[in-house]
């Protein structure tokens, strides 16, 4: 793997910094960053509530197909009160050198670097619903989050919640 990947608001970011974030106040300073395949988490406004589920094998796919009614290998889904904010969101991607980074074991296609770090490319990435079609995931908007999170985490496949504190659940 050549690269990672940090999306944001915010084009001007020049130099990543270690830090210890809020959700995990006793994990170490790091810097965080995502590969290519994981990357469709982070296709949403930061404070977005989302969850993601996906399958790695034929076994899983198969699940995923049978759980959610799916040809998909990633399904992402947000609450509908967020569709214009997702619609109109322009993100920056910032591509990073992997060898500045280590994966992260507590989640899947997640790195970390324990020193600041420096983007060799950024790019605006404008149309957001078009990049999950491109990648082929399904993207679903829901009215809410909750009976969709408790069938995620049902399914036992592998997934991604963030921002649910901002979901209505």
């Amino acid at each position: 793997m050549a690269a990672v990947f940090h999306f944001s608001e915010d084009p001007t970011i020049r130099r990543f910094s270690p830090h210890v974030p809020r959700s995990n106040p006793s994990h170490p300073p790091s810097v965080w960053a995502i590969d290519a395949a994981h990357a469709p988490l982070y296709w949403f406004p930061r404070e977005c509530p989302r969850a993601s589920v996906w399958s790695r094998t034929a076994d899983e796919q198969e699940r995923l197909r049978e759980y959610f009614g799916t040809e998909a290998e990633r399904i992402c889904a947000t609450e509908s009160g967020w569709f214009e904010r997702v619609r109109a969101a322009v993100l920056y991607r910032y591509t990073f050198d992997a060898a500045d980074f280590v994966p992260w074991p507590e989640a899947d296609g997640q790195y970390i670097a324990h020193r600041v770090v420096e983007p060799v490319h950024i790019e605006p990435l404008a149309d957001l619903l078009a990049l999950h079609v491109e990648a082929g995931v399904e993207l679903r908007l829901t009215p809410r989050l909750g009976a969709l999170t408790d069938q995620i985490l049902a399914s036992g496949l592998p997934f991604s919640l963030v921002r649910l504190r901002n979901a209505l659940v």
